[in-house]
């Protein structure tokens, strides 16, 4: 700044001196990303003091700045790609101090009486500035995501595996700091089954823009999110699941109930991202497999599975639970005369002794009754649909 704006300079000094307006400028940058605010309040505190009395001391002599002057943006960015912060968030958070703190000084350099063109100059002057500290962030940000590359990759997926699987005992504070997470924090626990390894960077980017923390865990992409990802972000074709917002100390056993649920996506034919509580029962019987072959023995093993017929009425049977008891809807998805729908179910009770799901509303089974047959029906089709069974 020249010397004839002393004025300025006292106002520029007496603002960065000022911790109420530099908690403002933190609350401002936290407000605006919440990858941001789940950092400690007192490192963002910190970061943007150091950057201001930079700027301050750095605006006496604008035209003569080098990369040197800017050591602190770059070292910023590039602690918040080791955090795991997205680069947009991270410039959400300085985009909005960038705007604040022009605010401040034109609101204060009028209250002081300040003259509109030297408060103009200034403006310019801070907003130049700042426009080349942003980019020494990104620069800083970029050329530490080229040197963790693989490695911070692998770190994370290090970290996830202690949170999810248990190894090697509990992940501290400080290191859940690191990849961006919090130890009080509740995180969505994501499971996506990519298969093609060249799907593995998109779906990644796409999870981390939104302030997932993403690896791969057995195999299959792991995220701990702070806010539940649109479907699009993993793509319509990619089994997922999903699971409500839980707090840290019960990541691993909802981790466990997510293998499963996508387990039972995959093996029913579902694309996208599905919330694990939309297949709580398919999940639930699922992992009793045993049972549920002592089920379909027990109530179907008149049944023949390489009899075409034998198919066709338990896939009624099934259709017609599937659809509420509805004869009509579920004539309609079978493509078939709601009286044909009828013979099937009446065919399957007179072979198999089940209780006759297509009699009057007073004569069908309870809800327990119901779920058992449609455990057995489902059991037995999967069966059926073995190639090795299909000749019996």
């Amino acid at each position: 700044m020249r010397q004839r704006d002393a004025s300025i300079r006292t106002l520029l000094d007496d603002l960065v001196s000022d911790g109420r307006i530099l908690d403002e400028m933190v609350e401002v940058a936290r407000s605006r990303s919440p990858e941001v605010a789940r950092l400690p309040h007192l490192e963002s505190r910190r970061h943007i003091q150091t950057l201001l009395s930079t700027a301050v001391t750095a605006l006496d002599r604008l035209g003569e700045l080098g990369d040197r002057d800017f050591a602190q943006a770059a070292r910023l960015g590039a602690e918040r790609a080791a955090q795991g912060v997205p680069i947009g968030a991270l410039l959400y958070g300085v985009q909005a101090c960038r705007s604040r703190a022009l605010e401040i000084v034109v609101s204060h350099g009028r209250a002081a009486g300040i003259p509109d063109e030297a408060l103009l100059e200034a403006v310019l002057d801070v907003d130049r500035y700042a426009a080349t500290l942003e980019r020494h962030v990104i620069e800083g940000y970029r050329a530490a995501e080229r040197r963790l590359g693989r490695g911070h990759r692998e770190a994370r997926s290090r970290m996830l595996r202690r949170l999810l699987l248990g190894e090697h005992g509990g992940v501290p504070p400080h290191e859940l700091n690191r990849f961006g997470l919090r130890a009080d924090g509740r995180y969505h626990c994501v499971l996506a089954e990519l298969g093609d390894v060249t799907r593995i960077s998109p779906v990644e980017q796409s999870l981390s823009a939104l302030g997932a923390v993403v690896g791969t865990v057995d195999g299959r992409l792991a995220a701990l999110a702070p806010r539940l990802p649109p479907p699009i972000a993993l793509g319509r074709t990619v089994p997922a699941v999903a699971a409500p917002a839980r707090p840290l100390t019960e990541i691993r056993a909802v981790y466990g109930l997510c293998v499963t649920a996508l387990r039972t996506a995959v093996r029913c034919g579902l694309a996208g991202l599905h919330d694990v509580v939309d297949l709580a029962a398919e999940t639930a019987l699922t992992a009793q497999p045993l049972l549920a072959e002592l089920l379909r023995d027990a109530l179907l093993d008149a049944l023949r599975p390489g009899d075409d017929f034998h198919r066709e009425l338990v896939a009624t049977a099934l259709g017609y639970l599937d659809h509420g008891l509805r004869l009509d809807q579920t004539a309609t998805a079978l493509h078939v005369h709601p009286n044909t729908v009828r013979y099937r179910l009446r065919r399957l009770h007179e072979i198999t002794g089940i209780p006759a799901l297509g009699g009057e509303p007073g004569e069908r089974p309870g809800v327990l009754e119901t779920t058992r047959l449609w455990w057995a029906l489902r059991t037995w089709l999967g069966l059926a649909h073995r190639p090795d069974r299909t000749g019996e």
